[in-house]
């Protein structure tokens, strides 16, 4: 609708549309500069309109990401049992080394003294007081620890009870959980007819039934046996096969079996299908039984 108003320079009366509200400009009549009274009309601009693909490139790139995380899940599922048995094949192949060691040291021994070392020495009235793993200490660079140790005290004496947490890492499988310090992975084949058989070292010359078949130093896990202490696995207490949960056989966290050192000096995995007999059989140096494949 039309707009009138009065020029305040020549007093003249002038209408104008209304879309000339609250523009300035020259007067009809005088041609001085007026402002038409009014506010100035706005024109509406509708606001830009969002680009159509914007959802597209959101919906397809929360499809990427959501499928990068599936492929991802899956192929870190079917990654990790592989990775799992190649640390487990890492760790049973140290286990392995760390018996060689043991093994290697026990025939230094045998060198030097004419024997094995005896399961343990005992005192004047029979009591066990220092196991083998002591007496094998400075064949296995271990003298100085070794010089540290009380033989006129008892091994877990004021002394030498100290020496539990230096026990050395040869003496731990690296597939047992964390125990208490000084637990140690290896123990002997103790017992009459074994050869560790009590306070008697075992010369070679009187393993009859053979050193490649007749065992030494097995794994126990588990045991809770201090490495300083003089106590074994008693032959004549295995019941069941390898790997049995019943805390008196000869056992590992090795899946499908536990390693063992023999007399001449190898290491093998003895399986956990391997029969009670067979297994009897090859503690004793000399039952004479026939062993064949194990």
């Amino acid at each position: 609708m039309p707009i009138s108003f009065t020029c305040p320079h020549c007093g003249s009366h002038t209408e104008v549309d209304e879309r000339y509200a609250g523009q300035t400009g020259p007067c009809r009549q005088c041609g001085a500069t007026v402002t038409v009274p009014g506010e100035l009309a706005q024109t509406f601009q509708p606001p830009p309109a969002r680009s159509s693909s914007m959802p597209i490139i959101l919906a397809v790139a929360a499809v990427v990401v959501v499928g990068m995380l599936v492929c991802g899940g899956v192929l870190l599922a079917l990654l990790l049992p592989a990775v799992q048995t190649a640390r487990e094949a890492a760790r049973r192949s140290q286990c392995t080394n760390n018996l060689k060691q043991i093994g290697l040291a026990l025939q230094n021994y045998h060198d030097v003294y004419g024997a094995f070392p005896p399961a343990y020495l005992a005192d004047e009235d029979g009591k066990p007081m220092h196991s083998w793993r002591v007496l094998i200490l400075p064949f296995l660079e271990q003298k100085p620890l070794y010089d540290r140790y009380r033989f006129d005290e008892p091994w877990d004496g004021p002394n030498n009870r100290l020496l539990a947490a230096s026990m050395p890492t040869v003496f731990r499988c690296a597939s047992e959980q964390p125990s208490p310090p000084g637990v140690t992975s290896y123990v002997g084949v103790s017992g009459p007819g074994a050869i560790f058989d009590g306070a008697k070292p075992t010369a070679i010359f009187s393993i009859n039934d053979g050193t490649s078949n007749t065992l030494m130093v097995v794994e126990f896990a588990g045991n809770n046996i201090q490495w300083l202490e003089p106590r074994d696995l008693d032959a004549s207490q295995l019941t069941a096969v390898v790997n049995a949960p019943d805390g008196v056989n000869i056992s590992s966290e090795h899946p499908g079996g536990a390693n063992a050192l023999f007399a001449d000096g190898h290491v093998q995995l003895l399986s956990s299908s391997i029969s009670s007999q067979t297994l009897h059989d090859l503690t004793t140096i000399n039952g004479g039984e026939p062993i064949q494949g194990f």
